[in-house]
């Protein structure tokens, strides 16, 4: 169950997103629910991992001052607007990240402790303009699995198709420092195997790239489909608990406004 609801996350961020950019940030602030379901069809980094396809739940709320999706959330605080179509806006935030494994999930796994998805917190600031949209976000594991900190840098830019269809294509730079490489891609000195050396690791920066589509139906009815490929830094690849250069994902959801 903990595995669905942290892929519930993923979905509900990404249709969230979408729904927003839908809508647009001028119109008028109520209290805005949504219910879906989706499926996520995605493949972890760590060699023999095979593909996982889960059918998960989605729950979204948002109002002036609050937005939750999965286990997410967020504290707005006040906005400041540059002029007509710019904004910066910044938040609060909180996120269950479900990364990490168990000795069971692969072979390549066994003997290694598990290690867990972790509870961060931090702020971020977006910059909404005409040209292309920016985000940036920083954040500590306040759960103390990893003690470690991220950073995140995106950029996307949206086209509307008609009245009903968005293609949003976007591109992000996550940093992730060296206790969060170690502590989910390193091997310590008693889970060295005769095929797995020990191996401590670096500070890193994988990239995503993808496009996210979404149809609406009516103001009620909306289909999304998103598609990525993270490129994985070199010192991820350098762990003997990672056998490819790049992961994929794809996710396909609905989701019915209130």
């Amino acid at each position: 169950m903990a595995r669905q609801l942290a892929l519930a996350i993923v979905m509900g961020g990404a249709l969230a997103g979408a729904s927003a950019q839908q809508a647009g940030h001028d119109d008028p602030q109520g209290s805005q629910w949504g219910l879906g379901l989706g499926v996520l069809v995605k493949k972890d980094a760590y060699k023999g991992i095979k593909r996982d396809t889960q059918v998960v739940p989605l729950l979204r709320f948002e109002n002036e001052y609050l937005e939750f999706e999965g286990l997410g959330l967020e504290v707005k605080l006040p906005s400041l607007r540059l002029g007509e179509g710019h904004e910066i806006r910044f938040g609060i935030v909180g996120e269950f990240d479900p990364s990490g494994y168990k000795a069971k999930d692969a072979p390549s796994l066994a003997g290694m402790t598990e290690r867990k998805g972790g509870f961060w917190v931090g702020a971020k600031v977006e910059w909404e303009n005409e040209f292309v949209n920016v985000s940036a976000a920083l954040t500590a594991d306040a759960s103390g699995h990893s003690k470690g900190r991220k950073f995140s840098l995106g950029l996307e830019k949206e086209w509307q198709l008609g009245q009903n269809t968005m293609v949003v294509p976007y591109i992000t730079a996550n940093w992730l420092d060296k206790k969060v490489v170690d502590y989910y891609y390193g091997v310590r000195a008693a889970e060295v195997t005769a095929e797995r050396a020990a191996h401590v690791g670096k500070a890193a920066m994988n990239v995503d790239v993808g496009v996210r589509t979404m149809y609406q139906f009516d103001q009620h009815h909306s289909m999304l489909l998103d598609v990525s490929i993270t490129r994985l830094a070199k010192q991820i690849k350098a762990s003997p608990l990672v056998d490819r250069s790049s992961t994929s994902q794809a996710i396909l959801g609905y989701m019915y406004s209130f």
